[in-house]
């Protein structure tokens, strides 16, 4: 009897074994933005007082030093999300879903929050430096920098705007702890590799302005199909339309078009030449009517963005020189 009960429990066990073998998991997704909308659902709120936010910034862009019994609290309440958003930006791809088909009136939602993550994993970094941790100091600002890319991709303008002061904090913060001799030479080497990876004035500003270019003209179709355009332009923008341009004429956004594919075009190019081409359309964007000035973004804007990149790469990248 004994035997019996033993050679059925041998037999349950193997096929329990057998079972947990066979046993899949799904494939875990490759798109870093459905992770960064977990990290968004765990951040806190972040503080309300006026002094405390003012610390926050000054921290996160180097002005003030880590205090640890106003900022560690925070930072704390926040360790999940700052956990989830480091993950995700190992995965390989990200796509936010934006309908573009709605053209401006897409969701940008998650863009502000987006920035608050930013900071806080900014701050984690310092933390860690603050604890003598150099390598999870160097990994948060590494996964800062590749978070920025992430944000701006596959977004028009304000998503590229919103990923530079992502990213901005995390080169200087790097840049800082290499010149104070915070981080080792296998650091350094992590370094260098992100940065090969990162462009000279941080995104793909052609790519960029070409979303915005869409959503543009889509607007203005709107625009010139309307029954009362006037009411639609105030509705997206909340002031009252300009009393010429609406609705806009065929020729209205024929010129449109001809504009922002002449300023995708110099977005494209290397910075100087870029900046003589935007410089020589300066005639151009001020010879569109006033509905359309209020529409389209200033191009200088991005131009003088994509300087403050170059430079603080470019200091990132004499401070990992060799002495």
């Amino acid at each position: 009897m004994k035997l019996r009960s033993l050679a059925t429990m041998l037999m349950l066990l193997a096929s329990a074994g057998v079972a947990q073998a066979q046993l899949k998991y799904p494939p875990e997704t490759r798109n870093a933005a459905l992770r960064y909308w977990a990290a968004f659902a765990e951040m806190q709120d972040p503080p309300a007082d006026k002094a405390t936010q003012a610390l926050l910034e000054k921290t996160a862009s180097g002005e003030a030093a880590w205090d640890e019994s106003k900022l560690g609290p925070i930072v704390d309440a926040n360790a999940e999300a700052i956990e989830t958003m480091q993950r995700a930006t190992k995965l390989p791809e990200c796509d936010w879903g934006l309908e573009y088909s709605l053209g401006p009136r897409a969701s940008t939602v998650y863009v502000p929050r987006s920035r608050v993550l930013a900071r806080l994993n900014t701050l984690e970094g310092m933390r860690q430096m603050a604890k003598g941790d150099s390598q999870a100091a160097v990994t948060a600002w590494l996964a800062g920098i590749r978070f920025s890319q992430d944000v701006a991709r596959g977004g028009p303008l304000l998503f590229a705007l919103v990923a530079k002061t992502t990213l901005l904090p995390n080169l200087n913060a790097i840049t800082e702890g290499i010149r104070k001799g915070e981080l080792n030479e296998t650091q350094k080497q992590q370094v260098r590799a992100a940065l090969k990876t990162l462009p000279e004035d941080g995104f793909d500003w052609g790519m960029t302005w070409g979303v915005e270019s869409a959503g543009i003209d889509q607007f203005f179709q709107e625009l010139r199909e309307a029954t009362n355009p006037g009411a639609v332009y105030e509705a997206l923008m909340g002031k009252p339309a300009p009393k010429q341009g609406l609705p806009p004429t065929a020729q209205d956004i024929q010129a449109i078009r001809a504009y922002m594919l002449a300023v995708q075009a110099a977005l494209r190019e290397p910075p100087a030449k870029a900046k003589t081409l935007l410089d020589g359309l300066e005639t151009k964007r001020h010879s569109l009517t006033e509905v359309e000035q209020e529409l389209i973004p200033n191009p200088q804007k991005p131009k003088d963005i994509r300087n403050e990149i170059i430079t603080a790469r470019a200091e990132l990248m004499r401070a990992l020189a060799p002495q």
